[in-house]
């Protein structure tokens, strides 16, 4: 699976924007698909996961905020954000796994190559 991520930009506090993952290949739909971020001199961190039958699971700092949904017909899967902290300024990447949604980023097999996304106070 390669995974290609897409959307980020410059955005002001309290704004909006959709970051997309699209994936290749044919068994799109048996992959838990995740966003994680990474902030310059912080770790990387889980913030949204959609498991292959479609449940969610979001991080606490995003709850309310963002929603992450998949569209297997077009092998993508989306991250709406909305009311934007500066908090949030990172580098999105979208990952992908067959085995169980999980928060730890090294149960991943598949990355895309990050977003950048900034919000400006």
């Amino acid at each position: 699976v390669q995974l290609q991520a897409s959307g980020g930009g410059l955005v002001q506090a309290g704004g909006s924007l959709r970051l997309a993952c699209a994936a290749s290949g044919r068994t799109f739909n048996s992959y838990a698909m995740s966003w994680f971020r990474q902030a310059p001199g912080k770790e990387r961190e889980f913030v949204v996961g959609i498991r292959s039958g479609g449940s969610t699971y979001y991080a606490d700092s995003v709850k309310g905020r963002f929603t992450i949904s998949r569209d297997n017909a077009k092998n993508t899967v989306y991250l709406q954000m909305n009311s934007l902290k500066p908090e949030d300024t990172a580098v999105y990447y979208c990952a992908a796994t067959l085995r169980p949604l999980t928060l730890d980023y090294r149960g991943y097999d598949y990355w895309g190559q990050g977003t950048l996304v900034t919000v400006s106070s």
